[in-house]
């Protein structure tokens, strides 16, 4: 395997200050090694397969995605965001609806009416405006959750690779078919991996790496505040 450096390993998308960065690497190291103890059931399938020279391993993203705590707990930080701005939405939405209902009370036309009606107008456009505004910003951190860890996924996937000499790694659905669920059928009848050994499957190994990684991420980051 080739030696994998701090700088590779800061390359993942993490700053540290020069405090931070012993601990981290003692945290993304142990990361690495542990996944690799993880996968040594891979050794000798990787070995029989090199005699052929064809190394081939897989994983399942989507598992890794919805089990791995670190990642459902940013995701449900931005989910609770969500609720809390859907409460003040309530709340504004009733401040729109009283003055909608004092604007009845005013004679159409009338100096009081038209500044009621100026009034409403402006609290329904910029009601609409925070939350167009805010539902972007949500859609936003939880697109960039998504695309940071699959990145940390694919180091992980490529650390362990590159350990067992794996040169394919293919991506893989675990998820047993539901008859009772129509989609759930057809997302197994579509599978592009029909049978697999399980002794290939590096999905493990990739999710205790991951869980090292976004404890050394959360360390990092805290040093840098």
């Amino acid at each position: 395997m080739p030696f994998i450096g701090i700088n590779d390993l800061l390359s993942l998308g993490f700053a540290f200050t020069t405090q931070g960065v012993a601990d981290v690497r003692r945290f993304v190291l142990s990361a690495i090694a542990l996944a690799i103890t993880t996968l040594t059931v891979l050794a000798p399938t990787a070995a029989t397969a090199q005699e052929s020279g064809h190394r081939m391993a897989v994983v399942d993203v989507a598992y890794i995605f919805k089990n791995n705590q670190g990642i459902k707990s940013q995701v449900k930080e931005v989910e609770d965001n969500l609720k809390a701005f859907d409460a003040e939405l309530q709340d504004k939405r009733n401040e729109l609806k009283s003055a909608a209902e004092k604007l009845k009370t005013f004679a159409v036309g009338s100096p009081d009416y038209t500044s009621q009606e100026e009034r409403v107008a402006s609290m329904e456009s910029k009601l609409r405006l925070d939350m167009a505004r805010k539902r972007k910003e949500l859609a936003d951190r939880e697109a960039k959750i998504y695309y940071d860890n699959y990145q940390h996924i694919a180091a992980g996937v490529k650390i362990l690779a590159q350990h067992y000499k794996i040169n394919l790694v293919l991506r893989y659905n675990s998820e047993d078919m539901d008859l009772e669920k129509g989609e759930s059928v057809i997302r197994g009848v579509m599978k592009n991996i029909v049978y697999h050994d399980e002794s290939l499957d590096m999905t493990p190994g990739v999710m205790q790496y991951l869980d090292k990684v976004l404890v050394a991420g959360t360390k990092g980051n805290n040093e840098t505040r």
